[in-house]
């Protein structure tokens, strides 16, 4: 009886509630966008995998609650459901503003549907990490909910919408990044840190100091090439020389996020007396 009771509970508490709508709200975007017709585009393409993916694991994560297997999975459940409602929330925004720059028009009675709601999953998304932030006594479960995982995750975020626009003859350095960061979350999330037979902090330190350089390397060597002798042709509507604009735009953000995520790693491992 105790077993039923923990089960209904999580369904009934706020987190179940909010996941339960992420779940509904998720699958009524992409059935929006799917019935609207399919698109030869990579944008339409990441904003159909948002949505799928989001769905997808949001009711992955509830039926993995509500059976009690989530005790017994060698992971950090705490540390992947908080990580996985930021890159979820990340997601649903800049898929909000992707799908309508691109797909939407005054008469787009179904895009705008979906644009709409994808916003809701947005939000609905921001009030799981809300709720996961404000748990008793304020703790943090783990590496992913700290200021540097946040960070991990926006870089690999950022990453994903470059690759969407990216030409293949620019993508080692994006590529690289991507990788080791998409590894950093994956070991934490399975709980392998430990293993390591030296420093993490000094390790992530390294990792962030080489990608910056490789980032600041690609915002000098894209623009460059990318747009020498390559005037934005007339008309250009949504056309592959914008996708180099979104490549550069990105580009930029994401040198940013690694240069804010090597000055914390820096006074992480330096400073260490200044985060007492």
């Amino acid at each position: 009886q105790g077993d039923t009771v923990e089960k209904r509970q999580s369904l009934t508490l706020p987190v179940g509630i909010i996941r339960m709508l992420e779940v509904v709200l998720t699958c009524i975007s992409f059935s929006l966008v799917a019935s609207a017709g399919h698109v030869l585009s990579t944008h339409w393409a990441w904003c159909m995998f948002t949505w799928c993916f989001c769905c997808f694991f949001s009711l992955f994560i509830l039926i993995m609650e509500f059976t009690r297997f989530s005790a017994k999975v060698p992971i950090s459940w705490d540390d992947f459901t908080t990580a996985f409602a930021m890159l979820a929330a990340l997601m649903c925004f800049t898929s909000s503003i992707i799908y309508p720059t691109f797909f939407t028009c005054p008469t787009c009675y179904c895009q705008i549907a979906a644009t709409v709601i994808s916003l809701l999953c947005f939000g609905v998304y921001v009030g799981e990490v809300v709720l996961a932030r404000l748990r008793p006594g304020g703790e943090i479960s783990g590496f992913l909910s700290t200021i540097p995982g946040l960070l991990k995750i926006l870089e690999t975020l950022v990453a994903c919408i470059i690759f969407t626009s990216l030409d293949p003859w620019c993508v080692a350095v994006y590529s690289l990044c991507f990788i080791f960061a998409l590894v950093i979350i994956f070991l934490t999330v399975g709980q392998l840190l430990s293993l390591f037979p030296f420093s993490f902090d000094k390790l992530l330190t390294v990792y962030n100091i080489l990608a910056t350089m490789m980032y600041m390397t690609a915002m000098v060597i894209w623009p460059l090439y990318g747009f020498e002798n390559n005037p934005r042709p007339v008309p250009c509507s949504h056309c592959p020389w914008d996708d180099l604009v979104v490549v550069t735009f990105m580009t930029v953000i994401n040198l940013v996020i690694y240069i804010l995520d090597t000055i914390y790693s820096i006074k992480v491992v330096f400073f260490p007396w200044d985060e007492e």
